[in-house]
């Protein structure tokens, strides 16, 4: 594989409770690409995300990240979920939420990160104010963004995101998006979302998860056009429209050299 591949699905299958959610799936995604999965509600874009954390195992075929298993590399990971569970009586700070993110990436030595570490995090997504307020005073929108600060502490090479702009705000959107826009080319980023139609124009890349008859739990590449006509409904800037009668295939070649993207959408 390309040490310029950061993630590999190699003729993957993967069923939960006897519901076939992958077969015979493979993709790859380049160090350093905005990736975006698109797809509707129950296809299956969650369950991709947590192969390539390694928080499941698929049934066959071979997942790689950073030609290592997803295990190996999580530690080099950072996921903002649609959700965080929690006790809201459990008195929690901001704080305390950022520094779980340097806890899963690194060592112990994270216990005692200074705060101008976490503060730095919280500066990257502009809530550098919160950070000794009570996470379970915070909006909705001010707890996704503190969720994607605890991702980026970590200083991960991979950063995945659940559907993150739920329940925030315009404002929150556009420097959300702002944020993404600076990492990108040096964070591999993938961000899942069930609107099939317009993604990010960061997007390099658009995955689609059961939309084509035959194809239900293949992964398809698709193209994307800009269009000056649309107009983004919502805080994340330009979109560009999915070309969903497009297939661009996948295949890893085994000598790319690095900065090559066979198989994009440019």
């Amino acid at each position: 594989m390309s040490h310029n591949v950061a993630i590999s699905f190699e003729d993957v299958g993967f069923a939960h409770r006897e519901v076939v959610v992958l077969e015979h799936a493979s993709f790859h995604v380049h160090a350093g690409e905005f990736i975006t999965l698109i797809g509707p509600n129950g296809a299956g874009k969650t369950t991709i995300l947590r192969l390539i954390m390694g928080l499941a195992k698929p049934d066959y075929g071979t997942i790689e990240v950073f030609g290592r298993s997803p295990q190996v590399a999580a530690s080099e990971i950072g996921y903002v979920p649609q959700y965080m569970n929690y006790d809201p009586s459990f008195p929690i700070s901001v704080a305390e939420v950022v520094r779980m993110g340097m806890l899963q990436s690194s060592s112990r030595a994270s216990l005692h990160a200074p705060r101008s570490s976490i503060q730095s995090a919280l500066e990257k997504v502009g809530v550098a104010d919160l950070i000794d307020r009570p996470y379970r005073a915070l909006s909705g929108g001010q707890r996704r963004r503190v969720l994607v600060a605890r991702a980026l502490a970590g200083d991960p090479k991979i950063l995945i995101l659940d559907e993150p702009t739920a329940n925030m705000d315009r404002e929150s959107e556009e420097l959300l998006f702002d944020v993404l826009g600076k990492l990108k080319g040096g964070t591999t980023i993938i961000m899942a979302t069930h609107d099939t139609d317009f993604v990010s124009a960061l997007s390099d890349v658009v995955l689609c998860v059961g939309e084509r008859r035959g194809c239900e739990h293949r992964i398809l590449r698709h193209a994307a056009s800009p269009d000056e006509r649309i107009a983004s409904a919502s805080g994340e800037g330009p979109v560009v429209r999915v070309l969903h009668d497009t297939d661009l295939g996948d295949e890893v070649p085994s000598n790319a050299a690095p900065g090559s993207r066979q198989g994009g959408t440019r």
